[in-house]
């Protein structure tokens, strides 16, 4: 799939994150978990406990150079159905893993409302930011990849998961990506490795919730 693909059945994307936090994601961009501990230098336990295990809240990190930042909270997930519902021989910490080195996009406004209207986000203000698909995906094609389930959640009847859930842009047409989900999957996440570092040259918009 193009970029142009993309934009055309998804031209807008939206990110979730925590009130006031935007003005450090256009100046240092839009980094994962994994990148984020990296760069504060979180090692040994800490870490572990931050990258291979559920986050019940959001965790501020903060220093001089990066300023405070947060990672989200991961509560819809659950280490026990993660255990029944993963392939390719993962572990719920590897999974976890897989997770924290991304960064997520929801690709529709029902997507994104049905997140936010969630029973544990109901109470929660929360900073969307809205960003330009085709101007993202002109510029990171190659690193998008496409998600047909909500890869940070096992609620209710949790889908199935492993490595291949994530397919990257450029590998097949939407109609071919499509046949291969059995023809009624369409593309629930938009996932970025590693990082965004432009984010700022791609929003259009950041509202509050």
């Amino acid at each position: 799939m193009t970029a142009e693909e993309l934009a055309f059945r998804h031209p807008r994307l939206f990110h979730v994150t925590e009130p006031g936090a935007t003005e450090n994601i256009k100046r240092h961009g839009l980094l994962s978990t994994s990148f984020l501990l990296d760069l504060f230098g979180i090692k040994g336990e800490q870490r572990a406990t931050l990258e291979e295990k559920p986050r019940p809240i959001s965790v501020p990190l903060e220093n001089t150079k990066y300023g405070r930042v947060f990672l989200n909270d991961n509560v819809p997930l659950s280490e026990k159905a993660l255990q029944k519902c993963l392939d390719d021989n993962l572990k719920p910490h590897e999974w976890l893993r897989l997770l924290n080195a991304r960064v997520f996009f929801w690709p529709t406004e029902k997507s994104l409302k049905s997140i936010l209207n969630a029973r544990l986000n109901r109470t929660r203000a929360r900073e969307i930011i809205i960003i330009n698909t085709l101007s993202l995906a002109e510029v990171h094609s190659k690193r998008i990849e496409l998600c047909p389930i909500n890869s940070g959640s096992t609620l209710r009847k949790p889908a199935r998961r492993g490595i291949n859930i994530f397919t990257p842009l450029l590998r097949f047409s939407y109609k071919e990506w499509s046949k291969l989900r059995g023809g009624h999957d369409h593309i629930h996440e938009i996932t970025i490795k590693d990082h965004v570092l432009d984010i700022a040259d791609h929003i259009i918009d950041v509202v509050r919730s």
